[in-house]
């Protein structure tokens, strides 16, 4: 179960990007280790697993604002895809 905050979005979502990648490196350090239970390692695991989808969502968030504040040559403001790649 995910932990949530009182205004209702979880713990991850709240966390800066920086501090879901720095925890998501821990993480996989501690998984990487192998000595873990096993009930230990599926918390873990699943902590991984929100951080990922967290950072994804927060890396898609940032990708959104980029691509609608590219400006056009005359000036006004122009949806532009960032190139993937």
């Amino acid at each position: 179960m995910e932990a949530q905050e009182s205004n209702g979005t979880t713990v991850e979502e709240a966390m800066p990007l920086e501090a879901i990648l720095k925890r998501l490196d821990e993480v996989v350090l501690q998984l990487e280790k192998g000595d873990l239970a096993l009930e230990e390692s599926l918390r873990v695991f699943e902590e991984g697993v929100r951080l990922t989808r967290a950072g994804q969502r927060r890396l898609d968030a940032a990708e959104k604002r980029v691509d609608q504040l590219v400006t056009g040559e005359g000036g006004e403001t122009v949806l532009q895809p960032m190139s993937r790649g």
